[in-house]
């Protein structure tokens, strides 16, 4: 989700809910401690330099139960932010604290932003060395391809 789309979604919302990939919601009385840039510069396993750019939102649950972000606020918060720090119209990322801080991307369903995981991957396939991966066949699917072939305890081989 680009920080446009929240920005739409949170104009025709009356309370804000972010859900986790396992369907529970984040305490409702969660803070935005941050909105910000990251921009990640580094090399990849094939020597490919590489630039990426997200906005951040960091969310945290404090014991503030009598104060609710609402949509109003968390929308003069994204504009104060793309004032000062320039935000472009970038994908937005979101910290959570879990076990550690957790990173997800970011959905909505109409109702509620869902936190969506995030995974690793080689941005090199094609460069870095590590093999495709083969398909794997059960030996007992494989039919014969003719008559003539060979048969397992036939002698032919």
């Amino acid at each position: 989700m680009k920080l446009s789309e929240i920005k739409s979604a949170l104009q025709n919302l009356e309370t804000i809910a972010f859900e986790l990939p396992d369907g529970s919601l984040v305490p409702s009385h969660f803070h935005v401690t941050e909105v910000g840039k990251i921009t990640k510069h580094f090399i990849d396993c094939g020597g490919t330099v590489r630039n990426e750019e997200v906005v951040n939102f960091q969310l945290w649950n404090a014991n503030d139960y009598d104060h609710r972000l609402h949509p109003e606020k968390l929308l003069k918060i994204i504009n104060l932010s793309e004032e000062v720090l320039g935000l472009e119209d970038l994908e937005i990322e979101v910290e959570y604290q879990g076990h550690s801080i957790e990173k997800y991307g970011l959905d909505f369903n109409g109702r509620n932003f869902l936190l969506t995981t995030k995974q690793t991957d080689c941005l090199a396939k094609d460069n870095c060395g590590i093999p495709e991966q083969k398909p794997k066949f059960k030996l007992s699917s494989l039919t014969t391809a003719s008559a003539n072939a060979c048969e397992p305890g036939s002698g032919c081989c």
